[in-house]
């Protein structure tokens, strides 16, 4: 019998696959896990509690999938585009955009349904709006309604789930009340085609592409202003001076001798008073000498007579569509990036293979030309068979992927990008899925055809020899990736996380350092249900903020009270601070800090569902949440409450003691484990899930009617283990409380056969 006690230090590498359970001489091996969930990697060694979700909102339309898209201005001005069925609304801060236009109610009667007064309100059924409340009838909580029985000067409410809002006991209305419509814009897309949606931004405009769609431009004017206009790529001509525009169905522009025909394409600009015409794209219609109306992408006739009144100038700009490539049916790109000051369209169902560059600092003008400079360009890739372009990624070079190997498009002699200068070469032949990939630093990593690994694309010397590579970096984590994976997202702070979807709704996550060689995979699964299975994960998105963390946004789909709910969340702060008060551990939860109360109302979107507690820094017991309220046993003034989640690691089979080769195989029995933790408190260890002991963090100095501390330090234990050929250390956390585990320090016995 031999006595060890080894340091297990870091888990760097992450989770491991079973496949690796027999590699105990690797490097690797020691640093790995065989379980990790709702656990986060730390750069530095230690494994964290992945924190909770905050619910936002719910999606428009809980039976159809959405999808989210992120917007950023500036760090500190970004936004989360919830885009469906042929609509988008927009989330900032955390919070849905309202149109700002409230209507202010001045009646509410105690009936069922109460009835709300607000004259000439303009409210249609079936509108989703945002309630505030200020006055005596508190029973009436801030959060989203929709509007039903609409008169001219009345209404009433239901709740999300549709049962109506019964006022009948509420306290008697006094003032306070406004309501606003959730802000919203119409777009062409449908919910099938949304997951190809693929974009590329610059400043407060948004290119989008999608092959069955013409090219479209989002821009954003203000929080709750963004249009979406079909453009046409093409030289613009000289422009026509443009003297009136009527009011009028469809409005009438007048141009002395504008030349234009019917069916032509023209950009106007520079209108001044009817502003609503500007920097858009549209078709001549009705086209006489001196004036023409108006019409969209599908030939239908703008309506100018709710526009603003014409004041004065504007002009009228026909573009000439000199690519016939990227005109008409088929001919839409599916692919877009910005690379070299240039817009980059690629892959058309026509032209799977080609890459259009529009011309040098002008976006939208694709006019070829005669090969100067700064013209437009278009690349076709020449290959054995034909090789889909299915993402651009755009670094100091444009590495295109294709459905059969990946490319680097470079110049000669590092010059710009010219008709003269382009070189696109191939470096591998691992091919992709059709999914958007991620930039992490330098490097770009993207799904391999068949979905189930993730390979990153990286400079392995110089370009003309050995070039670059793309290792799998799921080789070591194979099993995670089973089914296959549909999306990225990448989150810089605080922990370098690139965040990625499975096809059944899990969320996985790697900690990426590759420059301290951190490659570590991790599994989240998101509380609640969907059906009899868990929770499921639709999209995901990161968005930059100034508080030095980035922000993880998604749209979670369950099961709530028998009806099928997607909800929006962001994943909360890894820091939470130092005292158990302040952290959230709960998902789709929402939180309160205020006076002391026994009850909570306003968690309609939890209806009927049994919540988790964290209630003045202590667990608290489970309630069941009815009439979007629940009780607590004591007076609160801070709680999270959402649903729990539960956090477990494991170690793979310890490898030590043994004097005689290999300890695997062999008896062995761990008597005590040291565990040093960082802000941890109410955890369990043991030799599997069935087989645990909860550590005590309160001692008889501390109050009984306080939190424990957050505990950092070290914990010893006399492990509940037997004797055993596997000897793990099993470590979860199930209550909404933190868990940080910086390294493990087992005592065995190991029996030599």
């Amino acid at each position: 019998m031999a006595r060890s006690a080894p340091a297990l230090s870091t888990f760097t590498a992450g989770e491991i696959s079973p496949r690796l359970e027999g590699r105990i001489t690797i490097e690797k091996y020691r640093e790995g896990l065989s379980d990790l969930t709702n656990m986060i990697v730390q750069p530095h060694g230690g494994v964290t509690r992945r924190p909770g979700t905050e619910f936002l909102g719910e999606v428009k339309n809980s039976a159809a999938k959405t999808r989210l898209i992120p917007f950023e201005f500036k760090t500190s001005d970004t936004y989360v585009l919830e885009f469906g069925n042929q609509y988008m609304r927009v989330l900032r801060n955390g919070l849905q955009v309202l149109e700002g236009s409230a209507k202010t109610v001045s009646a509410i009667t105690k009936a069922n349904p109460g009835v709300l007064t607000s004259n000439s309100h303009g409210l249609a059924n079936g509108d989703e709006v945002y309630l505030t409340n200020t006055g005596a009838m508190t029973e009436l909580t801030a959060r989203n309604y929709k509007i039903a029985n609409v008169t001219t000067n009345t209404f009433t409410l239901t709740d999300l789930f549709g049962v109506a809002i019964n006022t009948t006991s509420f306290t008697t209305f006094d003032s306070g009340v406004t309501v606003d419509k959730i802000y919203e814009i119409t777009t062409p897309y449908v919910t099938a085609d949304i997951p190809d949606l693929r974009f590329v931004q610059s400043a407060d405009v948004m290119y989008l592409v999608h092959p069955s769609y013409q090219v479209r431009t989002l821009v954003r004017t203000d929080h709750n202003a963004w249009t979406i206009n079909a453009i046409y790529l093409g030289e613009p001509q000289t422009a026509k001076t443009i003297t009136a525009a009527t009011q009028a169905s469809p409005g009438v522009l007048t141009s002395s001798s504008h030349g234009f025909s019917n069916g032509d394409p023209v950009l106007i600009e520079a209108v001044v008073g009817m502003t609503e015409l500007n920097n858009k794209y549209f078709k001549v219609a009705n086209a006489t000498t001196n004036t023409f109306t108006l019409q969209d992408i599908d030939s239908a006739d703008i309506d100018t007579s709710g526009f603003t009144a014409y004041s004065s100038g504007g002009t009228a700009k026909k573009i000439e569509t000199t690519v016939p490539a990227l005109y008409g049916t088929d001919n839409n790109p599916s692919v877009v990036t910005f690379f070299e000051q240039r817009l980059v369209f690629a892959a058309t169902n026509n032209n799977p293979q080609t890459l259009f560059f529009s011309k040098s600092a002008q976006y939208e003008n694709f006019s070829v030309g005669s090969a100067a400079d700064n013209d437009a360009l278009i690349y076709t890739i020449a290959s054995n068979k034909v090789n889909a372009i299915r993402y651009l990624s755009a670094t100091r070079i444009l590495i295109i992927g294709t459905s059969g190997g990946e490319y680097v498009l470079t110049t000669t002699n590092g010059s710009p990008v010219t008709a003269n200068s382009t070189v696109i070469r191939k470096y591998s032949n691992y091919g992709c899925t059709n999914d958007e990939p991620v930039q992490v630093a330098d490097l770009t990593l993207f799904i391999q055809r068949g979905g189930r690994k993730v390979r990153e694309f990286k400079y392995a010397g110089e370009v003309d020899t050995s070039g670059y590579a793309a290792p799998d970096i799921t080789i070591l984590a194979e099993h995670l990736t089973e089914g296959g994976l549909t999306d990225f997202a990448y989150q810089q702070e605080p922990e370098s996380i690139v965040w990625a979807l499975r096809a059944d709704g899990t969320l996985l996550g790697l900690t990426y350092r590759r420059e301290e060689e951190v490659v570590a995979w991790h599994k989240h699964v998101i509380g609640g249900v969907f059906g009899s299975g868990q929770a499921v994960v639709e999209s995901i998105v990161s968005l930059p903020t100034d508080s030095g963390e980035d922000e993880l946004y998604m749209i979670v789909k369950r099961t709530i009270n028998s009806q099928t709910k997607r909800y929006i969340e962001v994943m909360k702060t890894f820091d939470f601070g130092s005292v158990p008060t302040t952290s959230f551990f709960v998902d789709s939860g929402l939180s309160y800090s205020g006076s002391s109360t026994t009850s909570l109302s306003g968690m309609q979107h939890l209806e009927g569902q049994t919540v988790s507690i964290l209630a003045n820094g202590a667990s608290h017991s489970d309630k069941a949440v009815s009439s979007a309220s629940i009780s607590f046993d004591i007076g609160v003034t801070s709680a999270a409450i959402g649903f729990g989640y539960t956090s477990q690691m494991q170690t793979l089979r310890l490898e030590a003691g043994s004097v005689d080769g290999t300890s695997q195989g062999k008896i062995k029995r761990i008597h005590a484990v040291t565990l040093r933790l960082d802000k941890t408190v109410g955890i369990e260890v043991g030799t599997d899930e069935n087989n645990l002991d909860r550590i005590f963090f309160r001692d008889s100095s501390m109050s009984m009617d306080t939190a424990v501390p957050l505990f950092t330090g070290d914990k010893e234990i006399e492990f509940p283990g037997g004797y055993d050929d596997d000897a793990k250390i099993f470590v979860r956390q199930t209550q909404p409380l933190p868990m940080t585990v910086l390294a493990i320090y087992p005592r065995l016995n190991t029996f030599d056969k």
